[in-house]
């Protein structure tokens, strides 16, 4: 090894452990123990897409940085960065897009844990600290994935081992990442730019030509050009000195300045002003990338089958929901800015990744859920057994008389509040703990809610 992470170069140039490793991040969903639904293949062909990005990387010059010499070529237009993340985009938004044809599939759960996860293949347009980001689409799989251990976790074993391979697939790029990639995409500041390696299968392409020999030698000077300029360079050192010897008599030469043409005594002058100049533009920050920036989906409400589906919808306080049965659910998912009333009594309600949305429902035989959400209002006009709350930011319930008794469970959340009515048309506010304390009693471990750490 030359290098930590470095390799000796090959016909195609230099090869980190990084990318080897990076191949490995995937070998075990090839060998995926259960027969999965089409976007198994999809995910593969997402994985070909952004498999060479790396070794890419390995070999372009940073986007927007100037060349460390003159024999680098130009850096990598901003532009030609944005089409080689342009497949992973298209794929991304494939599979999500198959995910929510089939939200009546038997295994809507293992479609869920892909399409919530498979984002964070865009790792590589994250600029500081891509890890985080990929822990976070995982996080995102564990919740669907839970549901399926739940449901398969006794019957076939199959399931559970797809669960464990699935998620060691996001667990090893986030070693890789700490590893090779900590602050972003480590990309090549020296050296010619290579063409990216052809995806497999593809014929392989030529070696990159040699680059360019080193320029020749400064000419020679003549002899008496470079006595001339000697003779120059000495004559005025020579005179330099004679006004240095002057002393005081230097001022001398010095020119009177009528009383009109001072600065500090003439008005009009002060007036004038110097010369403005127009501020440098701004160079562009080396390390920034085009971020990616999902497309915009159409909003829809529609009852599918049993369930009513509400989603991608910005800025609406009109949305409501009358005709309701009770083996019926809604599902709200990435509204934001938004109101929706429910009328009637209905099975069960669930608020996904949605922000500053309003929900007034008035009875719910089933569970409450908001997971994965930011700055919710919920209101209780009538009954409900069990509200539950997950990954949530800021969450405020107001209860009815009816549903005080009612179940309130939460998880990974913070700034709760729970508003009890008193009164007629007056609530108050309690906010739930968030900082517990858990000690030894001997026999088992007690845990209790506490204010006041340390």
């Amino acid at each position: 090894l030359e290098g930590p992470g470095r390799a000796r170069g090959s016909a195609q140039g230099p090869v980190t452990c990084g990318v080897s490793g990076y191949s490995r991040v995937f070998r075990d969903c090839k060998t995926m123990p259960i027969p999965t639904p089409p976007p198994h293949d999809l995910f593969h062909l997402n994985t070909s897409t952004v498999h060479p990005l790396p070794m890419m990387c390995l070999h372009l010059p940073l986007p927007s940085t100037p060349p460390p010499s003159s024999l680098t070529p130009p850096p990598l237009p901003q532009m030609e960065l944005s089409d080689l993340l342009k497949p992973i985009a298209d794929h991304i938004q494939e599979i999500q897009q198959y995910r929510e044809r089939h939200r009546g599939s038997s295994l809507f759960n293992h479609l869920s844990a892909v399409s919530e996860s498979i984002p964070a293949l865009g790792w590589v347009a994250v600029n500081q600290k891509p890890a985080p980001y990929v822990k976070e689409m995982n996080d995102a799989a564990t919740f669907y994935t839970n549901r399926v251990l739940k449901d398969y976790k006794e019957t076939d074993r199959r399931h559970v081992e797809w669960v464990q391979s699935y998620l060691s697939v996001w667990t090893e790029m986030q070693a890789f990442i700490r590893q090779h990639h900590t602050t972003g995409v480590t990309w090549c500041r020296t050296g010619p730019v290579a063409p990216p390696p052809p995806l497999e299968g593809a014929p392989s392409a030529a070696c990159p030509p040699p680059p360019p020999p080193p320029p020749g030698p400064p000419p020679v000077l003549h002899a008496d050009g470079a006595q001339t300029q000697a003779d120059g360079v000495g004559g005025q050192t020579s005179a330099l000195f004679a006004q240095l010897n002057q002393g005081m008599d230097i001022t001398k030469g010095l020119k009177h300045v009528a009383e009109g043409k001072k600065t500090h005594k003439n008005p009009e002058l002060r007036s004038q002003g110097s010369p403005s100049h127009a501020p440098p533009a701004k160079a562009s920050k080396p390390g920034s990338t085009p971020s990616m920036a999902p497309p915009k989906r159409p909003a829809l409400l529609e009852l599918d089958g049993k369930k009513w589906r509400v989603e991608h919808f910005e800025q609406r306080h009109d949305l409501l929901i009358e005709e309701t049965e009770l083996k019926q659910v809604v599902y709200i998912f990435d509204c934001n800015n938004s109101t929706i009333q429910v009328k009637g009594k209905i099975n069960s309600i669930i608020v996904d990744n949605c922000k500053k949305l309003g929900l007034v429902f008035e009875n719910a035989v089933g569970i409450v859920e908001i997971i994965n959400s930011k700055s919710v209002q919920l209101q209780v006009l009538g009954n409900v057994p069990t509200i539950s709350i997950n990954k949530t930011e800021g969450c405020q319930v107001y209860l009815s008389k009816d549903s005080i008794s009612c179940d309130i469970v939460s998880a990974k959340s913070s700034a709760m509040n729970i508003l009890v009515p008193v009164g007629e048309d007056d609530f108050r506010e309690f906010p739930v703990p968030e900082q517990f304390k858990t000690v030894w009693d001997g026999s088992r471990l007690v845990t209790e809610p506490t204010e006041i750490a340390g």
